[in-house]
């Protein structure tokens, strides 16, 4: 599908990911073992078939900047694909972007020299599978000047959090909240909200012209504007329209039979990892037999940059059970349950490692323990110490704590017993 340009939002600071985002972007936390979270949304658009395609950063860009060279390069000028990675600037003035409005305004001169027909506006940092060229099909069959993908989602997660959605029964946006702190409900299912999923397709002329003033935000500014003055926005349902038809065999009275039933648990499943609670609930939902959210699947690849390492290895009595382990990590005597570790992790001789998500390079020393954490990158856990006990000496320590008790150790920590 030809002349359809796509804007990923990678600039944002992903605050309440703090202290994953205190080094680096949100787009650039470790997710999954070895892959970061932009190279979900970078897959779909490959997957897709979409190559021309924009990073656009900000905040700790190094080693996002670093990831998308190494990873992504498929920058061609003879064949025209592309996925470059264009630096917050100022080119209007002294500001840096204001929001996201503002990062796509402060960077049209990447899209007026460009033959396009629609713009795909998304997100860094959301899990997700998702083919665009059946919301770019839908968009251009309703003739729309913005289409609007969105999902179905409690009222309590929405609250404060997403961007809210009303609809008349042809789907067209008649309403947009913000991160309202009470959603409105759907009247079919009134402990549920329609949720903005931060994917936008714009045709090119309706872009342009929404970016002639001065509003910074797309969910703040311009969508809410323009649905008091355009009738053809509309609403893509993500999960209705991502259905997959197959068959399954049934056994019914002794005989086996073929079924046609929708699947809609991998192709709809989508989610914002932007709290340290929703991206450790989201990591260990990976860990599952049969997850929500598949890695595995051969149909829809996943790619990434991975560092030259040799295979994992588990020795002198070492255990893994229900985990995920990346290349280059040594179990060496220790025991690592129902855990995501990502390369080049070392546990030793009788440590444990529990419930947890390890980040590249760490190394879990003799005799320590680990509950319920994320511990970031090149971290030391000294021998006998204990993270995720003692919820009073990990903050003594320096470390964070969720809502839900989940212990972040900061990047390059050294704990050591108390």
């Amino acid at each position: 599908m030809d002349k359809v340009l796509a804007i990923i939002m990678a600039g944002g600071a992903g605050e309440r990911l703090q202290p994953l985002t205190m080094r680096r972007s949100k787009g650039a936390v470790p997710f999954g073992g070895k892959f970061r979270l932009i190279d979900f949304t970078l897959s779909n658009c490959v997957n897709t078939g979409f190559r021309h395609i924009y990073v656009l950063t900000q905040y700790l860009s190094e080693s996002l900047n670093r990831h998308i060279q190494e990873g992504w390069a498929i920058s061609g000028a003879g064949l025209g694909d592309y996925v470059y990675s264009i630096p917050a600037q100022q080119k209007l003035g002294a500001d840096w972007y204001r929001g996201t409005a503002d990062a796509v305004r402060q960077n049209l001169n990447l899209i007026k020299p460009k033959r396009v027909d629609d713009v795909l506006i998304l997100s860094g940092d959301h899990i997700y599978k998702m083919d665009y060229r059946k919301f770019v099909t839908y968009h251009r069959a309703k003739k729309a000047s913005l289409t609007v993908s969105a999902i179905r989602e409690t009222r309590e997660k929405a609250a404060g959090r997403l961007g809210v959605l009303e609809i008349d029964q042809d789907h067209r946006l008649i309403g947009f909240e913000e991160k309202p702190a009470q959603p409105k409900t759907l009247a079919d299912a009134p402990d549920y909200a329609l949720a903005s999923m931060g994917i936008y397709i714009f045709g090119v002329d309706s872009l342009l012209s929404a970016l002639q003033g001065k509003e910074d935000d797309f969910g703040k500014h311009i969508i809410p504007e323009m649905i008091g003055k355009h009738h053809d926005i509309f609403v893509y349902d993500y999960e209705e329209e991502n259905k997959i038809a197959d068959y399954e065999v049934r056994v019914k009275d002794g005989v086996r039979e073929r079924v046609l039933v929708d699947k809609i648990r991998d192709s709809s499943y989508w989610k914002d990892v932007g709290t340290i609670d929703s991206y450790y609930e989201v990591s260990m939902d990976l860990l599952s037999v049969d997850p929500l959210f598949s890695l595995y699947g051969e149909r829809w690849l996943f790619r990434t940059y991975q560092r030259p390492l040799p295979p994992s290895k588990c020795i002198l009595g070492g255990t893994i059970s229900e985990s995920i382990i990346c290349d280059g990590c040594i179990i060496s005597g220790g025991t690592v349950e129902t855990s995501v570790l990502s390369p080049g992790v070392i546990v030793e001789r009788g440590a444990m490692v529990e419930q947890s998500v390890i980040f590249d390079d760490a190394i879990i020393e003799p005799g320590a323990r680990i509950r319920r954490a994320i511990v970031d990158k090149e971290a030391r856990i000294r021998v006998g110490a204990s993270i995720g006990y003692d919820p009073e000496a990990d903050s003594r320590r320096g470390c964070t704590i969720s809502d839900n008790g989940i212990v972040v150790v900061p990047k390059g920590m050294v704990v050591g017993q108390d």
